[in-house]
């Protein structure tokens, strides 16, 4: 069992930055993938980035590409979300996701996949 804890998000301007932050409660968080979702009022929890167990290899949804950056610093059992020129419509609650994998196993996007989710921490970007 693995449990995650989001946090880092806040109220922001347009423009802003801000890293989030997905620490594990185990060890074993170096052998899982990782996963960044966001929800936003009314809407369906959509994919954001993702991280494979090694770090070597990411994915993002086409709305954050070049905005967002994940990593992971698996000495320290934390996977980061780091995010550049927000927008308003990045507001959301962001969850973080993981699931054991085998080394060589690419970034996964969908989330039904994930084992473990954490409870989420809250972004918003005013205008």
């Amino acid at each position: 069992q693995v449990q995650l804890v989001e946090s880092g998000g806040e109220l922001v301007q347009a423009g802003d930055s801000l890293r989030l932050s997905c620490a594990a409660s185990r060890r074993a968080f170096s052998e899982h993938a990782v996963g960044w979702f966001r929800q936003a009022p009314g809407q369906e929890r959509e994919f954001v980035a993702a991280i494979s167990r090694s770090g070597g290899s990411t994915n993002y949804a086409d709305s954050v590409r070049g905005r967002f950056t994940v990593s992971r610093d698996n000495a320290k059992n934390t996977v980061y979300l780091h995010m550049a020129s927000l927008r308003p419509e990045d507001t959301a609650i962001y969850y973080c996701s993981s699931k054991r994998t085998i080394l060589t196993f690419p970034p996964i996007v969908e989330a039904g996949s994930y084992a473990y989710w954490g409870q989420g921490t809250q972004v918003t970007v005013s205008s």
